[in-house]
């Protein structure tokens, strides 16, 4: 026979408020009679009914998230801090990897409070969907609230950073494909800088078709044998950039003294590329840090957030960008 808060309250001598109160971690229970109650439940192995809280609270405590992969680093750098933000605001979380389909109808039958979702997915949204959700990425035309990350002032400010350095010639070397409106937004905010600066950007694009490593590689292999000779690249993503500058360094470029390289994601991992990589854009925390606060108020409060919020991206400086030097 399980073990409830009643049978808690009968053996420590106190009421059953104070036991519930003591096992949510209320300050309104003495530290005392807290450690008391949280001991004896673990010695009665205690487990508590979910599916009854629920009933009272009307919540799960629950947000889920629906994720297209964990293979690319930035991604996975940004799952993990979300995981950790929600943990912070004493919710847990439940990580899809699924169709959309598939995830809603597992995320109905747990009863989440949210959802958060990688915006590659609302093109096939039911119409029936109710849950509280937001995604990130680009705000156009969403029907629940978007924490744009501002990917074409990330690219403006990585154009701007290497012409400050003196480079006139800057490759962009990303995913060209306009059905990927995040792709889209990056190479789109790249030429309007290189126009802005008044750079050729009409035979600087290179097109890597994909959003790993190797796409990154390949596409710098394409550069090295065009007529191209770009003095600084940007990168379109970690992996992407991984894949920068293992083809440079391979065929004996020097970065930054030969080229300089700057990326796309601002994630701490960048320190740890063999080339330590300075990086745009919304630090991965900030972005999790919002996500998180604006769906659990949204959850709270449908009218007290905004639909879009716009971030600011920043530069993160590190060893792959020098001064262009009058040759």
């Amino acid at each position: 026979m399980s073990v409830t808060i009643k049978d808690l309250a009968l053996i420590a001598g106190v009421s059953y408020s104070t036991v519930s109160k003591a096992l949510n971690d209320s300050s309104l229970v003495k530290p005392k009679t807290k450690e008391k109650i949280i001991k004896l439940a673990k010695e009665m192995g205690y487990e508590p009914n979910y599916a009854a809280q629920r009933l009272v609270s009307k919540e799960s405590k629950v947000i889920g998230l629906i994720w297209p992969t964990l293979e690319r680093v930035a991604p996975s750098a940004l799952v993990t801090k979300i995981n950790e933000e929600i943990s912070k605001n004493s919710y847990s979380m439940i990580l899809s990897v699924n169709s959309l389909q598939t995830s809603l109808e597992m995320f109905k039958r747990f009863q989440v409070d949210g959802v958060i979702i990688f915006n590659e997915y609302l093109d096939s949204m039911p119409e029936s969907f109710s849950l509280p959700a937001l995604t990130y990425g680009v705000s156009k035309d969403k029907p629940f609230p978007v924490v744009d990350v501002n990917y074409q002032e990330a690219m403006h400010s990585a154009v701007k950073y290497l012409y400050d350095l003196g480079h006139k010639r800057i490759a962009y070397i990303g995913d060209l494909s306009p059905l990927d409106e995040r792709q889209l937004e990056k190479y789109s905010g790249f030429q309007k800088a290189m126009k802005n600066f008044n750079l050729d950007s009409e035979n600087s694009l290179f097109n890597t078709a994909g959003l790993n490593w190797y796409d990154g590689y390949m596409a710098t292999n394409h550069l090295i044998n065009s007529s191209y000779r770009p003095t600084a690249i940007i990168g379109a993503s970690y992996d992407i950039s991984a894949g920068i500058v293992r083809a440079l360094r391979q065929e004996k470029f020097n970065i930054p003294n030969d080229i300089s390289v700057i990326s796309y994601d601002n994630i701490p991992q960048m320190e740890n590329m063999e080339i330590p990589l300075t990086s745009v854009g919304v630090p991965v925390e900030k972005i999790a840090h919002c996500m998180v606060q604006t769906l659990i108020s949204y959850i709270k409060n449908p009218d007290s957030v905004p639909l879009t919020q716009t971030l600011t991206p920043v530069i993160a400086e590190r060893s792959s960008c020098a001064l262009l030097e009058d040759k």
